[in-house]
């Protein structure tokens, strides 16, 4: 399943936007990086590793070579591209609930858009538009999202503790340490395959093996 690589998931998006709309569109997308508003449920999310929204222009779209016709296309397209943890709907149905009316800003001259709610006509719609995934490269894919931010954590603590103990005694370096795994125990943690999350993805899983 190209789609999955690991724990994580890439979602690709493709939807027209008229060519009026487009300038709009860059707008709203320029003042939501400001403002962060609209997205900051979205930043709360622990399962996203990132999201992004790009309009692409008819002549923006790649060609193979010289000899490949240039796209004769009506409409601006928009680009969301993104990669998170578990199931899509599961990323679908907590992006529609964190940020309702970011995601109504950013779609809403898209053609057919129908808003993030109800859920139903939102994930028809973001099927009908998804574009699959032929090739995913994940680096780390046993790490979730959460995983990558522990380990961070972890080596930067390691590192803190490398300098504070340098030249402490038994006792003191025993007291930090121990203060060291406290301060750890969440972080640590031995990293697996998901849960089995429905039949569907069981039996890509055994395929896989």
């Amino acid at each position: 399943m190209s789609n999955i690589a690991g724990k994580a998931y890439a979602m690709n998006v493709i939807t027209p936007l008229p060519w009026y709309t487009a300038a709009w569109n860059r707008l709203i997308f320029f003042g939501a990086g400001i403002l962060k508003s609209k997205t900051l449920g979205l930043r709360t999310l622990s399962l996203i590793h990132y999201a992004r929204w790009v309009i692409i222009r008819p002549g923006q779209f790649p060609r193979l070579s010289p000899d490949q016709p240039k796209e004769d296309l009506k409409y601006n397209y928009m680009l969301f591209f993104s990669n998170f943890n578990g199931s899509w709907d599961q990323y679908v149905d907590s992006f529609s609930s964190a940020i309702p009316v970011g995601l109504d800003m950013f779609w809403k001259w898209n053609i057919k858009y129908p808003k993030s709610v109800p859920m139903l006509p939102f994930h028809r719609y973001i099927t009908s538009n998804q574009i699959w995934t032929d090739y995913y490269y994940n680096a780390y894919p046993m790490a979730s999202s959460n995983d990558v931010k522990s380990a961070k954590k972890v080596k930067d603590s390691l590192l803190a503790f490398i300098g504070n103990v340098k030249d402490a005694d038994e006792n003191v370096f025993q007291e930090k340490y121990n203060r060291l795994l406290l301060d750890l125990q969440h972080d640590i943690s031995q990293m697996g395959p998901n849960p089995v999350i429905s039949l569907s993805a069981s039996a890509v899983e055994r395929r896989s093996d």
